[in-house]
Order: C-alpha cells, then structure tokens, then sequence
C-alpha cells in the first residue's frame, strides 16, 4: 500500500473515502455542510472505541471510527481503531484511504495509524492458485495532519514492511523456510549500510564447540544455520544491544514428539529468529546510531536415528554440560549457545526472543509476552519499549527455587524439570546460566508470536517483536 502524508485537508485530497476520529465530548473538527456533526449529534456516529458510522458528502465517503476518551487514546487503541476503519473501507470499495490524524496529539499517534493500517493491510497469498483481486483492495493511505509529519510516516512504513518481511518467514511452510532460507534473508541484509553477515553450518557450529545447539540439529537432514549479524550505525554511541532469537523452523519434539494436533503449526518456531532479522532490517534501514550483534539459531528439530536422546548429556560452548531430559526443551539448547556467543561476540545488552513454552501461553494467554531477566534497569527498558509500541510484556520471577529444579545428578544442569512447576520461569533461569555478566533479558512470545488475534494481526504470524527492538535501540541511542 502506498502511504503517504500531507497538510491539506481531508476534503482537498484525491481520497474516495476518509476517516475521522471520534473523541469523547468532541465535535469534528472539520465539517462538511453539517453531516459528520449530524450524524454524531443523532447518535449514529459514536465516540465508543471502534464504532464505525458512514456517511456521504464532498463527493467522498466518511468513515467515522469511534476513539473513546482523549485521556485513553493511545497507540494501541489508535494501531486497533485503524485496522478496525480499513475493514469498514474494504467493504465500502475504497482505493485511496485517507485518515485525519486528531489535533493535537503526539507523533505516536500519527505512526500508529500507519501502523494498524499497513500491518492490516498484510495478506500472505503466495501460494494461492487465486490471489485475492488486488482491485478490490485499498491502494494508498494518506495521512493527514496540520504539521508536517512526512518523517514520522516515513520512518514508521520502514519499521511496518520489516514486520510484514517477518510475517512473510514466519507464515512460509516449513519446506519454504528451513534454516538455509532464513540464511538468505539474513545475507541479504548485508546490502544495507553498516551491516555484516556470517552464516555457518553445521561442522563449524561443531567445531565451536556449541555441543547444545548440534544436539538439535542432528536429527535433521536439513543443514543448520548459525547466523550472526552485525550493524554498526552512523556515529554510534551506547552499549552494543545483543539480540537473540531462537529459529527452530519446524519443531516435532524430536524423540520426545508432540501430539499431532495442530502440529503444523510448529512452523511457527522460529519466530525469534524471524523477529530478529526484522529488527536488524528496520534498524539499519532507519540508519539508528547505535551497534548491535544479532544471533539466529536456526535449525530443525525432527526424530531420526541420528537425533539425540533423552538421557545424553551435551556441553556448550561456556562449558556447561547439560542432561537432555525431554528433547522437545531444545529451543533453550539452541539458545543457550548463542547467548554464550553473543557475549563472545560483544554485545554488552543482551535480549533474546522465544516461542520457548506453552506455559507462559496458559499465564498469560495472547495479551503479554513473558519476560524476565537479572538486570533491574535493562529489563525496565525492554518493558518501557514493549508499553510504547503495544508489544507489552509481564514479568516473570527468577529465584533460587527454579535453579535447583534443574539440578541433573548426572550433569551441570538438566534442560527441563519433569515436574512441569513453573515452566516458563524455569526454563528463563536455564537461560541465565549462558548470559555471563551481561544485562540480559528473555522475551517468550509463544502466546503472541502468532494467532494473536488482534485486529491488525488476527491470524498467522505476527511479527512480534520488531516494534519492540526497534524502540529499545532507539532508547540506546538517546
């Protein structure tokens, strides 16, 4: 979808249809011959959040979408109200949409229109015989506003196509998507300015000494991806932001395999993986001066008689040797790894992202992705970036208690607690062993990463996770 902004007026714009924000106790703030007040003072049009009224005048179509109190608005209910405004659009046949930012708001408001927009907009039809009729879609979105806002829309269509190229690789089938084409996504990315890109298979991830990640892998015939990416910003200042996200392209649980009910829908595994290579583009596209390590783990997780086997005991890359228990705990292997090798690498603020447990989908459902961590302050900023872009989170306590449930008679630690208490805190403080002394932090979005539900995301993948890395290396570089 085009987008693009400006300071005319809606009315003076080549838009077949435009959409104004009701607030609560607010009259519109640009009438046309009294039919949008009209039709709010009759009861038609409402200020309850999501309402939709329609009318005619001007020679264009209205829409009317209510925004609730000004004291509530805020970018997710803006992100909701517009995704909400383009589905009454598409019914109506509109081709060039155009939304009227509300006076005096913050520039976040403006992007989040954009936002629920362009990320509603998304459609992922590359293997149907049929694709939808482009002609019965909307073609442009032109935001209007009395300052000028061209940055702001501009730098937030970088951020949303990065989210969609996340949603692109997390909604690929598994035969479309294994670890050697996110390896191509990643090595493309190396044609923007300030990045770097390593990608290395499995004898070199042997030759590591990463014996927790190989142990995944080695089940699969498919060949594993050990990629590492490096940006390095005009004038960069501040701490070097690791990034981590598991990619394990399609899940079965290995030996220990999962029911066959909704297996399929492992293909969403690696969606940290998919979200971190999202991060990376977004960040270098938007030229952000700060420095950043990113590290994808990708591989397969599959039953063979090479794969490995409740009861082996494997050594990572920091010399922590690890007792497999059940092998469908392998994302925190893969991670373990390469959060020891992103601290190799550097980064002196570390996050990674996860589909690691379904518990934390029973704490927390869709809403929250589960977070934790062993710096106060660093997890208080991944939170703070997760509030301002809607991708919001909920701590999850580390204790001394989670430590000692694995505890492995035969090894360092164990990778999971049979016991199943407080999987979701557990399997973090597995993590923590392989963070060294660095500030870090542990997103799992197994609840969020796909099937969220939201009106601009209601199904499929949903690139959870780009928004929030994009607003945290903007903080790095303030």
């Amino acid at each position: 979808m085009l987008t693009e902004s400006t300071t005319a007026l809606p009315a003076e714009t080549d838009a077949d249809t435009v959409v104004i924000g009701v607030l609560e106790g607010e009259d519109i703030a640009h009438d046309i011959d009294g039919v949008l007040q009209g039709i709010l003072d009759a009861g038609e049009a409402k200020a309850r959040h999501r309402h939709l009224a329609v009318a005619h005048a001007a020679g264009k179509r209205w829409v009317l979408v209510g925004l609730g109190s000004r004291d509530e608005l805020d970018g997710e209910r803006m992100r909701v109200a517009a995704a909400t405004a383009l589905g009454r659009a598409r019914e109506l046949g509109a081709r060039r949409l155009c939304w009227e930012v509300p006076h005096d708001v913050g520039p976040e408001i403006a992007a989040a229109i954009v936002e629920g927009t362009l990320l509603c907009a998304y459609r992922y039809d590359r293997f149907k015989a049929v694709p939808p009729e482009e002609l019965t879609d909307v073609a442009a979105l032109i935001v209007c506003a009395h300052d000028d806002i061209s940055q702001v829309v501009a730098e937030t269509q970088i951020v949303v196509r990065a989210v969609n190229a996340a949603r692109d690789l997390q909604n690929a089938p598994p035969n479309e998507c294994a670890p050697r084409h996110l390896a191509e996504a990643a090595r493309a990315l190396a044609e923007l300015d300030g990045v770097s890109v390593e990608v290395e298979g499995r004898d070199q991830i042997v030759q590591r000494g990463m014996g927790a990640f190989a142990a995944v892998a080695q089940g699969a015939d498919e060949e594993p991806a050990l990629i590492t990416l490096r940006y390095d910003g005009p004038d960069a200042t501040g701490p070097v932001l690791g990034l981590v996200g598991k990619a394990v392209t399609f899940d079965t649980g290995g030996i220990s395999i999962k029911n066959a009910n909704k297996m399929s829908e492992m293909k969403f595994d690696m969606s940290g993986g998919a979200a971190v290579l999202g991060a990376v583009e977004a960040i270098a596209r938007l030229g952000l001066g700060v420095r950043v390590v990113a590290v994808v783990g990708a591989t397969e997780n599959m039953p063979s008689g090479h794969a490995m086997r409740p009861g082996d005991v494997v050594r990572a890359c920091n010399d922590v040797t690890i007792e497999i228990i059940n092998t469908d705990a392998e994302g925190r292997l893969v991670l373990a790894d390469c959060l020891a090798h992103a601290v190799a690498e550097g980064a002196e603020r570390l996050v990674d992202v996860a589909t690691l447990t379904g518990a934390v989908i029973g704490a927390f459902g869709h809403t929250f992705a589960g977070i934790a961590g062993d710096d106060d302050d660093w997890v208080a900023a991944v939170t703070s970036a997760g509030t301002a872009t809607g991708e919001v989170v909920w701590r999850l306590p580390l204790h001394a208690d989670f430590a000692k449930a694995l505890e492995s008679d035969t090894a360092d630690l164990m990778n999971v607690n049979e016991a199943r208490k407080a999987g979701s805190s557990v399997a973090a403080q597995f993590l923590n062993r392989f963070t060294g002394d660095v500030p870090w932090a542990h997103l799992d979005i197994a609840g969020t990463a796909w099937g969220a539900g939201k009106p601009y995301a209601p199904k499929g993948g949903s690139g959870w996770g780009v928004r929030l890395f994009v607003e945290l290396a903007r903080s790095l570089r303030d």
